[in-house]
């Protein structure tokens, strides 16, 4: 049984994962014969992954997507005129992200149009980058009340600063009800 001093150490420099799973964590150093040197790096690198693991979906937490959708749901075939590979390459590629390319989904209600977004948003946060969505009107509401409070370049700046930005429905007064299908720009 865990020291319930030693347990408040561990918690205390956030090594939740040893404090968790102290008993597990020796068995599995007994039972392959680790070394104490093999044993500190597996501890270490369980640590690491708790970590990282964590500050994943703190950032999917920060991002604020009401749903999170992955590209592998994406129901192609229900939208034929839509260039799958074209999607799939930029989606691949990482060249959205990686050359801080502006990607454009056009299209009428129901096409997929949030949910190619997000999968792309989620890609980028899961990559270790930061990212936030926010429709398109509370951007705007957002930028209207901080030139009030005289943050505006505050708010800017804060927008300015993610990685992957997805603001959502431009407006539905642009919307052009001729449309039938998804496009990419």
């Amino acid at each position: 049984m865990l020291d319930e001093e030693l347990k408040s150490k561990l918690k205390y420099i956030r090594l939740t994962g040893l404090a968790a799973n102290r008993d597990q964590v020796l068995k599995i150093a007994l039972d392959n014969d680790f070394s104490l040197p093999r044993f500190l790096q597996y501890v270490i690198e369980q640590e690491y992954c708790i970590k990282k693991e964590n500050a994943r979906k703190m950032r999917i937490q920060r991002a604020k997507i009401p749903e999170n959708w992955v590209m592998e749901t994406f129901p192609f075939p229900q939208q034929p005129q839509l260039n799958k590979t074209k999607v799939l390459h930029l989606y691949d590629s990482f060249d959205y992200i990686c050359k801080v390319q502006n990607v454009i989904f056009i299209g009428p209600t129901g096409t997929g149009k949030t949910g190619l977004a997000t999968a792309y948003l989620s890609k980028a946060i899961n990559q270790g980058y930061n990212g936030r969505f926010i429709e398109f009107p509370d951007l705007i509401s957002l930028l209207y009340e901080s030139k009030g409070a005289y943050l505006e370049r505050k708010v800017i700046k804060q927008f300015a600063s993610y990685d992957c930005l997805l603001i959502d429905e431009l407006c539905k007064a642009l919307h052009n009800s001729s449309y039938d299908k998804l496009n990419v720009m």
